[in-house]
């Protein structure tokens, strides 16, 4: 199969390639640059099956013309994997502007060229930002969905638009609301954060917030695979799954305090007073991954044991 990544030299967009390439599938992908690294696509460019275009793909003409341009290729993509949006939300909350255009106008993009291309199959990375700030468990048919950030109602709307595709021209689409995706290549998040923070100040660390912010945390390895087995055992016209650790989430003072320990164990942890990092943050919900648990998949590590992991790995990327 040819499979097609928005966002390809991103983090989860670079490993969702390796895996493919691994697999003996052709990939093509797009990317602008302004968060992914050239550096995260080596393995792909050494397959020989890899073949990439620079662009911003909030541009239907740009995605247009990258489609066709794969698709001499290898011939027309069999499915589009749409990784492409701003990460970072407290800029978002800040500026709806960097929502809407790199995050809700790539998705409409996609989905148009996807039509004109003839795609019928794609899969888009949604969020738990999605359900903006709960008490309850949160479940794929919880609502109503009232998310707090641009970036979390640009997800949203990205939903409606993939939803509305599936009703006119795709075969199958998939929905997917990841937690917070932690591991290598990180190109933005907490862990990635506090090791840049402690390798140029060792001797003190400063949180946003409190410290008992919890969210439920994922290796990047077990989302890719999550990824995969969701395409490969779900096949409704719509598709739509949380993807997370079973069990309770992770506190942020846990990262800062294993990240020091890692990175500069004599620094000193000064937190903030705040419930949460910034506006549009969901301090704390309680995720369900039961419906991807009965489809047969759950992730070997915990939230704890999966930062943990990535604190190691990023710790000694920060490092080197």
């Amino acid at each position: 199969m040819h499979h097609f990544i928005t966002g390809v030299a991103g983090f989860i967009g670079s490993h969702l390639a390796d895996n493919l390439l691994a697999d003996g599938h052709r990939v093509s992908g797009m990317d602008d640059f302004s968060l992914g690294q050239r550096e995260f696509l080596g393995g792909a460019r050494a397959t020989g099956k890899f073949h990439l275009v620079d662009g911003d793909c909030s541009s239907l003409d740009n995605v247009r013309d990258a489609l066709s341009v794969v698709s001499a290729w290898g011939g027309a993509p069999d499915m589009i994997w749409h990784m492409a949006a701003n990460s970072d939300i407290a800029a978002g909350s800040m500026d709806a502007s960097i929502d809407f255009n790199r995050t809700l106008l790539t998705t409409f993009a996609v989905t148009e060229a996807a039509r004109a291309a003839g795609v019928q199959a794609m899969a888009f990375a949604s969020s738990s930002a999605v359900y903006g700030e709960r008490d309850d468990l949160l479940t794929e048919d919880s609502g109503p969905l009232l998310p707090i950030s641009n970036y979390g109602a640009a997800k949203l709307a990205g939903e409606g638009l993939v939803s509305a595709a599936a009703e006119s021209f795709l075969k199958n689409a998939w929905i997917f609301r990841f937690p917070n995706v932690v591991g290598p290549r990180p190109t933005h998040g907490v862990i990635f954060n506090f090791c840049r923070r402690l390798a140029q100040d060792p001797s003190r660390l400063d949180v946003l917030g409190d410290g008992k912010q919890e969210k439920a945390y994922l290796h990047v390895s077990e989302l890719i695979g999550a990824l995969r087995f969701i395409c490969s055992r779900a096949n409704d016209k719509r598709n739509v799954f949380n993807i997370g650790p079973q069990g309770s989430g992770t506190r942020v003072s846990f990262i800062a305090e294993n990240t020091v320990a890692a990175m500069a164990p004599k620094a000193h942890i000064v937190y903030g007073s705040a419930d949460r990092g910034w506006i549009g943050d969901v301090p704390r919900f309680r995720y369900s991954a039961k419906k991807l648990a009965q489809l047969g998949w759950q992730p070997a590590l915990s939230s704890d044991a999966a930062v943990l992991r990535a604190i190691t790995e990023i710790a000694a990327a920060v490092r080197s």
